[in-house]
């Protein structure tokens, strides 16, 4: 019998940071695919469905490694209650969401639990790392990619396993440099200013670069699709960063309140980081907290040189 695998991830909590809201972010849900590659690798037969919000499930349909996507409602839980699975991993750190992960019949538990005496979330045996992780990071001594701690928890090895995207964009690839200007409303200030990226088209349309600003902001397909269509992506730290790297484009990661340690930058990748002097930085706060706001301090013409670092194509 093929071994039955569940993965709890809807993006309502982000797995490696200690602030837990409502907001989704499908940027972390991407980020838990290469997951996915550890576990065939381990277990060859095994059948896994993954819990997911509505929001991020296009992320997910088509994925040839996923054999159900279920989509949170009301009575998937009391459903869940009822199967029995080989292996759970919990990547939510709601506390509803982990006291459902222990109702849940699994041999395994990796990940999240429910804290019981403080009413909060916890963590198994195998998922402790997570722990350890936050608490780091919270005074700034993380510095590990994200993917690599996922994949380490499971007690597999680490091999720049890749993003996984099941939708396949039939848009051609039209233009030189795409803007990739906006973030998700949980974290705002991780954009840089709109000012500062009309003052980069200039500059790349006076390089001569054909440039496209973002599209397909209500619609994530067409958003994959647009991003396609772009040669380089030039974005802030948001979920458009992690599609075009399961796109294998020419990414340009801009970052401030963020750190850009955490996250592997698969193939062509270049990092820009503000320049500001702020001893916080990077924060991780939801706001700026010194007044230094770091995304308006970034260079322009550096990625103007990063653009160009990659050459340009003849159209």
């Amino acid at each position: 019998m093929s071994t039955k695998i569940l993965i709890v991830k809807l993006g309502y909590s982000e797995t490696l940071d200690s602030e837990i809201t409502r907001i989704p972010s499908l940027g972390d849900v991407l980020r838990t695919t290469p997951i996915l590659w550890a576990l065939k690798e381990k277990y060859p037969d095994s059948n896994v469905t993954w819990l997911v919000d509505k929001q991020a499930e296009p992320l997910l349909r088509g994925n040839h490694l996923i054999d159900r996507i279920l989509i949170w409602d009301e009575f998937v839980p009391f459903q869940l209650m009822k199967e029995k699975f080989d292996i759970l991993i919990n990547l939510e750190k709601i506390a509803g969401v982990c006291a459902l992960s222990d109702m849940i019949d699994a041999w395994v538990k990796y990940g999240f639990r429910f804290d019981g005496i403080n009413g909060t979330y916890h963590a198994y045996e195998r998922g402790l790392d997570f722990i350890d992780y936050i608490e780091k990071k919270k005074v700034g001594k993380s510095r590990d990619c994200w993917q690599k701690i996922l994949i380490k928890m499971m007690g597999s090895e680490w091999k720049g396993q890749e993003y996984i995207i099941g939708h396949k964009p039939k848009s051609k690839e039209i233009h030189d440099v795409g803007l990739n200007y906006t973030v998700g409303s949980k974290w705002p200030h991780k954009a840089m200013p709109v000012e500062k990226w009309r003052e980069l088209e200039k500059k790349l349309v006076a390089e001569g670069y054909k440039v496209s600003w973002q599209e397909g902001v209500d619609d994530l397909y067409a958003y994959m699709d647009w991003l396609n269509s772009c040669r380089i992506i030039v974005s802030n730290d948001s979920l458009g960063l992690h599609i075009a790297f399961a796109l294998k484009k020419k990414v340009i990661g801009l970052f401030g309140p963020t750190d850009s340690k955490e996250i592997y930058f698969y193939g062509d990748g270049k990092i820009i980081r503000s320049n500001v002097k702020c001893k916080n930085m990077p924060c991780y706060k939801l706001e700026c907290v010194s007044g230094k706001k770091c995304m308006e301090k970034i260079n322009t013409d550096v990625i103007i040189d990063r653009v160009n670092d990659f050459g340009k194509v003849k159209r």
